[in-house]
Parts: C-alpha cells; sequence; structure tokens
C-alpha cells in the first residue's frame, strides 16, 4: 500500500464534522496564499477527498431520514423522506 492509500483510508474513518473542519482548515490555508506550492498541490488533493467524502456522508444521512406522517386513521408512522 503506497502513501495515497493510507491517507485515503485515514479520510474514511473521519467523521463527518471532522472531515469538514479539516476541509475548513485546507481552505483557509490556501486562500491565505501562504503555503509553498507543493503544498498546496498536496493539500488541494487531500482537500478533494476530503469534500468527497463528506458528500459522501451526506448522503447517507439523506438515506436514513424518515418523516413522521399521520395515516387515515390518525395513527402516527414513519415513512422515507422525499428529499
Amino acid at each position: 500500500m503506497d502513501v495515497s492509500d493510507d491517507k485515503a483510508s485515514d479520510i474514511k474513518v473521519l467523521s463527518f464534522e471532522a472531515a469538514l473542519a479539516e476541509l475548513e482548515s485546507i481552505v483557509q490555508q490556501l486562500e491565505s496564499g501562504d503555503v509553498e506550492l507543493e503544498k498546496s498541490i498536496e493539500i488541494y488533493e487531500r482537500g478533494a477527498a476530503l469534500k468527497a467524502h463528506c458528500e459522501r456522508k451526506l448522503r447517507e444521512a439523506e438515506l436514513k431520514v424518515e418523516k413522521i406522517v399521520l395515516d387515515d386513521s390518525g395513527s402516527v408512522k414513519t415513512e422515507d423522506a422525499d428529499l
């Protein structure tokens, strides 16, 4: 396994909040303009991977969301949310 595989598996175990916080930090570093070119490329690539991870986590969460509704008899039930 190479270094990029290690970094990818590192991202896979991050929570949405941790990945988002790291992504925000990367954006701030890149926007500051104080990062050397090679480091900028490296953290940009990690940022792209973090973004994809966050998007996957959001899709997974959307699939789990249910809404609470009343059926015809007035009983409470849940059904998939129409997202």
